[in-house]
C-alpha cells in the first residue's frame, strides 16, 4: 500500500539584515529592562582609532611617546593607563584629531587605552584598545639604605638610594621618589657621590628626626629612563622608624667623649683620638654611625698606612669609608684621657666601648670637635649629608630651581 508523503513546513525567512543583527557591536549595543525600549542607535559611522608612536612609528617602544589617532571624527578624551592604573598624562592637537602622550612609555608595559570620539553626525563612540611595549635592553638599579624593613634607626640616619649606574636625568628620576612621615618632617632630596664614584640621592631632614617619627619611601620607578636609555624595571618602598635621641659627642681636646640620650648626659668617658698630624689626626664633623661590626680585624695596609697595625679589634663602629672607626683600644689604656695617639680612630678601654656598643644604633650621630690639622671630612667619606647647612643642602636636589 503506498503512502502519501506528508506536506513541508516552511521554514522562516530572515532577512540579510536581521541576520547581521545578531552579530553584537561593541560599544554599540544597548541593554533594555522588562518592558522597556532599546536605545536609538549611534548616528552615522564609528569613528576609527589608530595606535603608535609620536614618532610616525606604529611600534611603541620604551621611550617613545604614544600617539593616538582618529579618522572620521574626533577624540574628545583619552585614558591612557599601566597595570597599576597610573595615568599617562597627554594633550590633544589637531582640531582634535591626535592625542599625544607627555610622558614616555615605559618598557615591557601593557598600556590600556580607552578613546571617546565623535563623528561629523555628532554619534559618540567609545574605542578600547591596548599596546604592549618592549623590553629594554639596558636597566639601572638600586640599593636602599636603611636597608631592611621595619629598621629602627639613629636620628641623624638620612634615607639613602645608591645607583649601579650613573643618573644623568636626575630630575625625573627625583620627581618619583616620595617621602611621608608621621609628623610632616621638612626634608630635602640631595644628589652625592658616594665613596666608590656612584650616584647617590638622599634625603636628610632639615634637622635630626624627632623620636619616634614613621617614615615610608615610594619609589615609583618602573619604566622611568635614568639617562641614556637605562631604564628602571620596578617599583621599590621602604618603611622604617627613628628611635631614642642619642648623640655621641667628642671633643678631641678634652679626650672625652659624651653619650647625650634625650638631651641629657648619660656619661662622659676618656677616649684617645688620632695623633696630632697630617696623616693621623682625626676628622672632625657630624657622622652617622654606618654599621656596627663587632669584631673586625684592622690592617693599616687597607687605608693606606703601611704597616702600622694589624689587629683583631672588638666593639668596632663604623664612621667613615676610610677606615674612621670608634672601638676598643685596650693597648691605649694607658693614654686615653691624657694623649691623642691612634692612628685616627676613637679609642675606648673595653669597658667603656662594651657600653657604649650596646647603647649605639645605627644612625646616631658622633659629633666630632676640636683641633684637627686634617679638619672636616670629606663629605663622600661616609654619610656626609650633615657636614653642610641647610640651605646648601638643598641646592643639591635636582629639582631645587622649580621648588
Amino acid at each position: 500500500m503506498s503512502q502519501t508523503p506528508l506536506p513541508r513546513r516552511p521554514r522562516p525567512s530572515r532577512s540579510p539584515r536581521a541576520a547581521r543583527a545578531l552579530i553584537p557591536l561593541i560599544g554599540m549595543a544597548a541593554l533594555t529592562a522588562c518592558g522597556g525600549s532599546a536605545a536609538s542607535a549611534p548616528k552615522g559611522d564609528p569613528v576609527t582609532v589608530g595606535l603608535g608612536a609620536a614618532s610616525g612609528t606604529k611600534t611603541v617602544q620604551a621611550g617613545d611617546r604614544i600617539k593616538v589617532t582618529a579618522a572620521g571624527g574626533v577624540l574628545t578624551e583619552v585614558t591612557v593607563t599601566d597595570p597599576q592604573g597610573r595615568r599617562l598624562t597627554g594633550r590633544l592637537g589637531h582640531g582634535g584629531t591626535v592625542w599625544i602622550s607627555s610622558a614616555k612609555a615605559a618598557p615591557g608595559t601593557k598600556y590600556s587605552v580607552v578613546a571617546r570620539t565623535k563623528n561629523a553626525q555628532g554619534g559618540t563612540f567609545d574605542a578600547k584598545e591596548s599596546l604592549t611595549t618592549a623590553k629594554a635592553d639596558k636597566l639601572n638599579k638600586l640599593v636602599l639604605n636603611p636597608g631592611s624593613q621595619g629598621a629602627t634607626v639613629g636620628i641623624a640616619q638620612p634615607i639613602m638610594i645608591t645607583f649601579d649606574f650613573p643618573v644623568t636625568d636626575r630630575a625625573a628620576v627625583e620627581k618619583r621618589l616620595k617621602v611621608t612621615t608621621s609628623n610632616n618632617t621638612t626634608g630635602s632630596w640631595g644628589w652625592v657621590k658616594d665613596y666608590t664614584g656612584k650616584d647617590r640621592v638622599d634625603w636628610r631632614p632639615e634637622e635630626y628626626w624627632k623620636p619616634g617619627t614613621k617614615v615610608a619611601l615610594r619609589a615609583e620607578l618602573n619604566g622611568v629612563d635614568s639617562g641614556g636609555g637605562r631604564y628602571f624595571a620596578k617599583d621599590y618602598r621602604l618603611d622604617f622608624g627613628i628611635g631614642s635621641s642619642q648623640v655621641v659627642k667628642v671633643d678631641l681636646d678634652a679626650k672625652r667623649l659624651s653619650f647625650v640620650e634625650n638631651g641629657r648626659e648619660a656619661t662622659s668617658i676618656p677616649v684617645s683620638a688620632g695623633k696630632p698630624d697630617a696623616e693621623h689626626a682625626t676628622w672632625t664633623g657630624t657622622f652617622p654611625l654606618m654599621a656596627k661590626e663587632g669584631t673586625i680585624n684592622m690592617n693599616s695596609e687597607t687605608v693606606g698606612l703601611g704597616d702600622a697595625y694589624n689587629k683583631m679589634v672588638r666593639d668596632s663602629m663604623k664612621l667613615t669609608n676610610s677606615g674612621t672607626y670608634a672601638h676598643a683600644a685596650p693597648w691605649n689604656a694607658g693614654k686615653v684621657g691624657r694623649i691623642n695617639a691612634s692612628s685616627g680612630c676613637i679609642g675606648m678601654i673595653d669597658s667603656d666601648a662594651d657600653w657604649l656598643y650596646g647603647k649605639i644604633q645605627v644612625g646616631d650621630p658622633f659629633e666630632v670637635t676640636g683641633s684637627s690639622v686634617r679638619g672636616k671630612a670629606d663629605r663622600t667619606n661616609g654619610i656626609g649629608d650633615w657636614m653642610v647647612d641647610w640651605s646648601r643642602w638643598r641646592k643639591n636636589s635636582a629639582l631645587s630651581s622649580s621648588s
